[in-house]
């Protein structure tokens, strides 16, 4: 396998069984992102964006195929494995922000720190320096409804990398953003791949999609193209 390849997608489906209704999100995806790559996926609502990102993130499993990380075979790990696999390698970022609203921003920030068992001098210093990053350290001690929605996803940006991640999941990232701070989000993950953090986007605009590195076009749970480099 190519040292270059982080992630690598063999023959993937996805099927989901409600009340003896089968329902098939993924079928037969093929796909690779190699290390510093900024890549999206887009295609309608309903067509498998999603799906195929928590697949990614070992928050599921699939169906069939082979699911390979950092060259490693992660398809069937137990379910401990993938937990710390994910702490440790998956940065995440989802349209809803996922903030902790009775913990400071900063203790936000630790949190996937402290489950991966940092010592709290140390993941306090990296969680400052995720949020003077983002431009957020001056709001550490606030909490996060004193936040507009635009900081909000900056702190949570923080928090996906605070720790070094191998790859950064954006789940519609300004989903709940007006243009100008979806702007400023996108802008920000600009930066990060420009850095070398390797990106994969869900998204359903498409300005934001060809912002992109590389553009992966989903329909029904099928790879309709895997993209060129731009």
């Amino acid at each position: 396998m190519n040292k270059s390849i982080l992630v690598e997608l063999r023959n993937i489906g996805k099927v989901f069984y409600t009340d003896r209704i089968e329902t098939h999100a993924l079928s037969n995806v093929n796909l690779t992102i190699e290390k510093g790559e900024y890549v999206s996926i887009s295609g309608p609502s309903g067509c498998g964006k999603s799906t195929l990102l928590s697949i990614i993130g070992l928050l599921d499993e699939p169906s069939s195929g082979s699911y390979f990380l950092n060259a490693g075979n992660v398809t069937r790990i137990e379910a401990t494995e993938r937990s710390v696999l994910r702490n440790r390698h998956i940065g995440f970022v989802f349209q809803s922000f996922n903030l902790i609203g009775e913990l400071f921003v900063i203790k936000n920030v630790e949190l996937p720190l402290k489950f991966r068992g940092v010592k709290a001098r140390e993941r306090k210093e990296m969680a400052k320096a995720a949020l003077d990053k983002l431009g957020m350290s001056g709001r550490m001690d606030h909490y996060p409804t004193q936040l507009s929605g635009g900081q909000q996803q900056r702190v949570a940006v923080a928090r996906a990398i605070s720790g070094g991640v191998d790859i950064l999941l954006a789940d519609e990232p300004t989903g709940n953003l007006d243009s100008k701070n979806a702007e400023a989000v996108m802008g920000i993950l600009q930066s990060l791949n420009e850095e070398g953090t390797t990106i994969c986007m869900v998204t359903h605009d498409e300005r934001f999609a060809k912002a992109a590195g590389r553009e992966v076009g989903l329909l029904d749970g099928k790879v309709l193209q895997a993209g060129l480099d731009k």
